[in-house]
């Protein structure tokens, strides 16, 4: 059998040395970034499915914050709706008060007079805006929606009555207003309309009855439109829970695509180090023999 030998080892030794020092740079790497990937070279599948993780996390993190814009949003429309419902309360009890056939024309001038402020007070909040877009007047946020004629107290609508969606997740879609005229001017009970006519009746002293039933029907309808906000509300705390945990798994799913394994990240690296310090002893060794010519002199 006839053994060859390699007559010139200095190549594949430097191959070698080079090799294992690019072992120990990567071990090193990995080492301070804790991933197993940090180049796309290393790992184009791994890599792929990153830059797609990263996108869903994108998206992730760009709904959370439309999110809570729009629970800052929903949050003032909502407490501007209980501010409202409490002042149709105090409307019935100054309406029921002001039935009592034994009150006087003064005292009922009074509650009158009372019942103009809380018109005038529902107006303000009707006309309620949130970072400078006004929240009852359908899509057309830019101008007050609501005016009262001094003349006659009559409240006019200038807003429309479209409504926009919004999605709160991939897919999942909600309505993100309710037309004021819808809220407050409804057929099925208006709350500027019974206002008024509950002025106007504590004022004449006729149909006093009459005008808080209008006023009563118009809280009932108010607190039936006022449930829309919470019930957004809940679908904003439950897409917030959901894309939340969706971050959480997205970051345990990146660990398993590039998270390295510092135990072994460390085994390479001394099996690196070995392997380079063996290499270069060796090539040491090789270096330092003499050859034939060394003695042919």
């Amino acid at each position: 059998m006839t053994v060859r030998l390699n007559p010139d080892l200095l190549p594949n030794l430097l191959i070698s040395i080079q090799q294992s020092k690019m072992n120990e740079a990567t071990a090193t790497n990995q080492m301070a970034s804790g991933r197993s990937v940090n180049q796309p070279s290393e790992d184009p599948a791994a890599t792929a499915a990153l830059v797609r993780n990263h996108d869903q996390s994108a998206q992730d993190e760009q709904f959370l914050k439309n999110l809570n814009n729009l629970r800052g949003r929903f949050q003032v429309a909502d407490s501007t709706m209980s501010n409202i419902v409490q002042v149709m309360t105090r409307a019935v009890t100054l309406g029921t008060e002001g039935a009592n056939g034994t009150l006087s024309s003064t005292d009922r001038q009074a509650l009158a007079g009372e019942v103009l402020g809380l018109l005038k007070q529902t107006l303000g909040l009707a006309n309620a805006s949130y970072q400078g877009a006004f929240l009852f007047g359908g899509t057309a946020v830019n101008s007050q929606p609501f005016t009262l004629d001094p003349a006659t107290n009559a409240v006019t609508y200038s807003g429309n009555s479209k409504t926009t969606s919004i999605q709160l997740t991939t897919g999942n879609f909600t309505n993100a207003n309710v037309p004021g005229d819808q809220l407050f001017l409804n057929s099925s009970g208006s709350v500027f309309g019974s206002l008024q006519n509950l002025y106007s009746a504590l004022v004449s002293g006729n149909n006093v009855d009459t005008a808080v039933t209008e006023v009563s029907s118009a809280l009932k309808q108010l607190g039936t439109q006022r449930v829309f906000y919470g019930n957004v509300l809940n679908q904003i705390n439950l897409s917030e829970s959901f894309l939340n945990q969706d971050k959480v798994n997205l970051g345990e799913q990146e660990n398993g695509l590039v998270g390295a394994d510092l135990a072994a990240v460390v085994a390479n690296y001394s099996q690196a180090e070995v392997a380079n310090q063996a290499t270069i002893s060796a090539a040491g060794r090789i270096l330092g023999q003499k050859t034939l010519l060394d003695y042919m002199v």
